[in-house]
């Protein structure tokens, strides 16, 4: 399958290319264009993209011909284990979810959502329109534009909780993603070698953004109305931990959404301990059912630091976030975010702004929740009809995930190179937990590519797990 004519030439001619001898030249453009029957235009991407991969080289003037590779031979980096060190702190490994896959395995492990979820439209017009600005010239605030600053602060300032004074653009620190996003701001409010409260299962990004800093993680059980206040009261106060991370609405990977009562009970035990809460609302544009409820619309006494991603709604190229945090707090996040980063683009800073403001936003939010009810349940109805032996806890009412609890006798590591042997992309639920997995687990992503074969993923997993 190829998505483009380009592709479909490069594709013909690695074809030729590993028959012929290296310095071979390749056939003129002209004759290319004939043979493919494709316009010199594409002909030339095609032949960018070739000689990108090093494949082959163009002479001015006299052609496109195949490079010769150089001699392969054995290299000995043994120096570099004594000139590094032990290992201090192994980190953990990157999760399943961002393995990429060939376009004809059947994905159900990606962490991103498929394309035609993206508002493509929307950001091709934006990239133009910031092409053509002088964004692409100027270097930014370190605290990001401030058409940026106010559009977050206004976005949680809408649904604030009466009574509340809503964030200031003055509070917002636009970020290079959430993920980098994280390292600041568990460096600035926890700090190497000490304690944090964790969800579990939780994030598995937050889980590496934490190894990196040094932090120590101390999970907390999470069902589907959110954490167990009475643990996380008791966790606080023997740990002297001063922070919480947290995704209280359509929790990844579980789909979790705190109930009222748990967001409002969190809250008084982060008062009483003097604690942070940082909220991920990272599936902020991704409700289904429901609308997302952060907890940080309840609460302007500085107790929750509020993150908020743009990638994974907008576009992964477009690598943008936001964090509303008040007080000290958010300035050490800047200070940090400065040092680490110095800035955000400010063109992808522009476009996706570009993005969110324009008309078509809200409408295509309401078609991508069509969608993914749409995917979710064909998941659903896939797993009752294929795989009966696994439970679904709890029908998530947003995000891109379904949780799914495997017999006790499952071995999710196998099963998942069993499945990818027959062409099914799959992740073991390990990767989410912060300490040990309390069960056998898989996550599985109803936004991948593809939702026709959702059905026959499934009934794969099924076939192998029972043998």
């Amino acid at each position: 399958m190829f998505n483009s004519s380009s592709e479909r030439v490069v594709a013909k001619l690695q074809e030729w290319i590993v028959a012929a001898p290296a310095g071979s030249q390749l056939p003129s453009t002209r004759a290319l264009v004939a043979e493919h029957g494709v316009s010199p235009v594409t002909v030339q991407k095609a032949l960018r993209t070739l000689i990108g991969q090093g494949v082959v080289e163009s002479r001015p003037g006299i052609g496109t011909f195949i490079r010769k590779q150089p001699v392969a031979r054995a290299h000995d980096y043994a120096w570099q284990t004594a000139a590094l060190g032990v290992v201090h702190r192994p980190l953990p490994e990157l999760a399943a979810a961002q393995r990429a896959t060939p376009n004809d395995v059947i994905s159900l492990h990606s962490g991103y959502p498929d394309r035609e979820l993206l508002p493509e439209r929307l950001v091709r017009s934006a990239f133009a329109r910031v092409a053509r600005s002088d964004a692409v010239l100027q270097r930014t605030e370190a605290a990001g534009l401030p058409e940026l600053q106010s559009w977050f602060a206004s976005e949680l300032g809408a649904i604030t909780a009466p009574g509340l004074s809503a964030p200031a653009a003055s509070e917002v620190v636009v970020l290079p993603g959430s993920q980098s996003g994280l390292g600041s701001i568990f460096r600035s409010l926890v700090g190497s070698g000490k304690p944090m409260l964790i969800e579990s299962p939780t994030y598995w990004g937050a889980i590496l953004a934490a190894a990196q800093v040094g932090v120590q993680l101390i999970p907390i059980p999470a069902g589907p109305h959110g954490p167990d206040t009475e643990v996380l009261d008791r966790a606080f106060e023997q740990t002297g931990a001063r922070a919480f991370y947290a995704h209280p609405n359509f929790a990844n990977p579980t789909g979790a959404r705190w109930s009222p009562e748990v967001s409002l009970r969190v809250l008084e035990i982060l008062k009483h301990r003097g604690a942070f809460l940082v909220e991920d609302d990272w599936a902020k544009d991704f409700g289904i059912d429901v609308d997302s409820s952060p907890v940080a619309a309840r609460d302007d006494s500085g107790h929750v630091v509020y993150l908020r991603s743009l990638t994974k709604s907008v576009s992964p190229a477009v690598r943008v976030a936001g964090v509303i945090a008040r007080g000290p707090a958010r300035e050490r996040i800047l200070a940090d975010n400065q040092a680490q980063s110095m800035y955000v683009s400010g063109p992808l800073q522009a476009v996706a702004l570009d993005v969110v403001t324009q008309p078509g936003w809200r409408t295509h939010l309401r078609s991508v929740r069509q969608q993914l009810a749409t995917r979710r349940d064909l998941v659903l109805d896939a797993l009752a009809q294929h795989l009966p032996e696994a439970q679904v806890e709890q029908i998530p009412r947003g995000g891109l995930n379904l949780w799914v609890r495997l017999p006790d006798t499952a071995n999710p590591a196998q099963l998942v190179r069993d499945c990818e042997l027959r062409g099914v992309a799959i992740a073991a639920g390990d990767s989410w937990f912060p300490a040990e997995p309390t069960g056998r687990f898989l996550r599985l992503n109803f936004a991948g590519p593809n939702p026709g074969a959702f059905s026959q993923g499934v009934e794969t997993i099924g076939q192998v797990l029972r043998g």
